[in-house]
């Protein structure tokens, strides 16, 4: 048929929770009777190291790309750019029933503040997070809207869900190590529109822990750099702050993220939803609210301060405490006017919490 196909990948959980893997089989199962879409599977995106099959095959792709993960799509987003898979933010239609757009518009900063992105090609990612709804229909007609939005030629996918795949397709889905050998003879590593899907699982992955940043946030104030003492980030060529050794930052440290004036670095394996790039939080809200109601007094610097002394003692040096790094927006920033979140946060620090 006329017209290119549109990439869809589907970036495997990390366990194997029976739920999940039955969704990631049902949107498969469904994706590869189409002619029209190329559709693989990866592992966990924060997972992959940039010399890995699946990464490669992201860079791959030319065209635009749809990924479905287990993850916010901020956090998706922003993995795929720093492994140099780049596009123009697309905007799925897919929300939690509770996300206000008003609110998510408002955090934003403002163009002329952003760094933004660069070298970005003329193409368009659709990050798409697969914990908002267990039924696979939800996805498959958003897929279709997209396709339809982007002019590509699609069946009906939600026909094919009544339709039955062949059984060796399914085999080769449910047991990755049998299709290795058709993942290197095919090359690319997707499907070819014959009800071929590749998969990359059978290449090992291990969990991993390091910060993104969102350039469509960051103002490269170099705060980060300043907090951090642990050599992970740097600049470029451009003067541009960069994760520059993903691999020195400290497993379940996201001291960094909680002193970002912008809440522009993501740590998407984090269980706090704001750190682990969810949208719609509050403007300017440093101060981890769990921490607060969970009867904690320490505001999110103190708590950053804390986790970052506890890793370097843990790595054998001394702690600094507040002598080392402190942000000074503090005596630097803009001055707003007071509002009901100011007022909120005073009373909540009066009741001595």
């Amino acid at each position: 048929m006329a017209g290119n196909k549109i990439t869809v990948v589907i970036s495997q959980h990390q366990g194997k929770n029976p739920a999940k893997r039955t969704l990631e089989e049902e949107l498969a199962a469904a994706l590869i009777m189409d002619t029209d879409v190329d559709v693989s599977l990866v592992p966990h995106l924060y997972d992959l190291t940039p010399d890995h099959t699946g990464t490669l095959f992201l860079k791959s792709v030319p065209g635009d790309l749809i990924v479905l993960s287990w993850l916010y799509p901020r956090g998706s987003r922003w993995i795929l750019d720093r492994a140099g898979v780049k596009g123009h933010e697309g905007i799925s239609l897919i929300n939690e029933e509770n996300d206000d757009d008003e609110e998510i518009e408002q955090e934003q900063p403002t163009e002329s503040d952003a760094i933004g992105p660069v070298d970005v090609p003329d193409r368009k990612l659709y990050c798409i997070d697969l914990r908002i709804h267990s039924e696979s229909k939800v996805y498959l007609e958003e897929i279709r809207r997209i396709a339809q939005e982007n002019s590509v030629q699609t069946f009906d996918l939600m026909n094919w869900i009544q339709g039955t795949p062949k059984a060796d397709q399914l085999q080769r889905y449910l047991h990755p190590e049998k299709q290795l050998e058709a993942i290197k003879s095919e090359g690319n590593g997707s499907s070819n529109g014959n009800g071929e899907l590749a998969q990359f699982a059978p290449e090992p992955t291990k969990r991993r822990w390091y910060p993104v940043i969102d350039y469509s946030r960051c103002t490269n104030c170099m705060e980060c750099i300043d907090f951090c003492l642990f050599g992970v980030y740097g600049v470029d060529k451009l003067d541009r702050i960069l994760v520059e050794q993903q691999d020195n930052c400290k497993k379940g440290c996201p001291a960094c993220s909680r002193v970002c004036p912008e809440n522009a670095i993501v740590f998407p394996g984090h269980k706090t939803p704001a750190i682990a790039g969810a949208d719609g939080e509050v403007a300017g809200l440093k101060i981890d609210l769990s921490q607060l109601f969970g009867g904690s007094d320490k505001s999110a610097l103190e708590l950053a301060v804390a986790e970052r002394d506890t890793e370097l003692v843990a790595d054998g040096r001394d702690a600094v405490g507040m002598e080392v790094g402190i942000p000074k927006r503090q005596h630097n920033g803009k001055t707003q006017q007071r509002d009901e979140l100011d007022d909120l946060i005073d009373s909540l620090d009066d009741l001595d919490l």
